[in-house]
């Protein structure tokens, strides 16, 4: 049983769902601390005639709580984000072979009022659905109310769910597994090194890698899933 785990980033990069497609369950870590600064958790990069641009959603987080809030209590300080954002994705990709097709994933979600936590997760879940990943997904506020930090995390997660294999990432976060505690508890660590594919974009070359995975989903559409595992078999 291997298992994943991952903050609920805004819009992620192609490697986020090769790490969901990999797992035989994910965990979304929507009760940890969200980050001082800037975070992936509230921004993510399109391209652009221009070349690459960040879309950043406005949070707002009560002052003399910054990084000691979770995910869960994060607000939004501009209502007008969501319309702002979407005017960005139509100017810069409507003209892409599967606009039509992908954006209403995405403006299903804006049409909601939800919360900071709820947006990113669904939008996550759509493209899953959408391009046909089966991992089950589950959040770490409706699996643990209480949970250690760290590889103590870990080890309760994969606990919680029986997982016998973490699959960790080679970006960041492997500084906080420590090898020996999970093999105490019977859980395995495996690696993942994903290799980004190339594929055709919208506006002039060179490839730009490490994009949203909405850059891949309006040109390839269904595809996108066979583009991913073209790298990483």
């Amino acid at each position: 049983m291997i298992f994943s785990i991952h903050q609920p980033n805004y819009i992620p990069w192609i490697g986020y769902f090769y790490k969901i497609y990999r797992s035989d369950v994910f965990i979304y870590l929507d009760s940890v601390q969200y980050p001082r600064g800037q975070s992936y958790g509230a921004r993510n990069t399109i391209k652009t005639a221009n070349g690459p641009l960040v879309l950043t959603i406005p949070v707002s987080i009560e002052k003399g709580k910054e990084g000691k809030i979770t995910y869960l209590d994060v607000k939004f300080s501009d209502p007008k984000w969501k319309v702002k954002h979407q005017r960005t994705l139509e100017a810069n990709y409507k003209k892409a072979p599967f606009y039509n097709e992908v954006m209403p994933l995405i403006q299903s979600v804006f049409d909601q009022d939800i919360t900071f936590a709820e947006n990113n997760i669904q939008i996550i879940e759509n493209i899953c659905n959408y391009i046909g990943i089966t991992s089950q997904r589950k959040r770490l506020s409706e699996l643990l109310p209480d949970f250690g930090q760290k590889t103590g995390l870990i080890i309760d997660i994969g606990k919680a769910v029986n997982g016998t294999a973490y699959l960790c990432g080679d970006g960041g976060g492997t500084e906080y597994t420590e090898e020996q505690m999970l093999a105490e508890n019977n859980i395995a660590l495996t690696h993942t090194k994903f290799h980004h594919p190339t594929y055709k974009q919208l506006w002039a070359e060179p490839f730009v890698s490490h994009l949203s995975m909405l850059d891949l989903l309006f040109n390839k559409g269904k595809e996108s899933l066979n583009v991913m595992l073209s790298t990483n078999p």
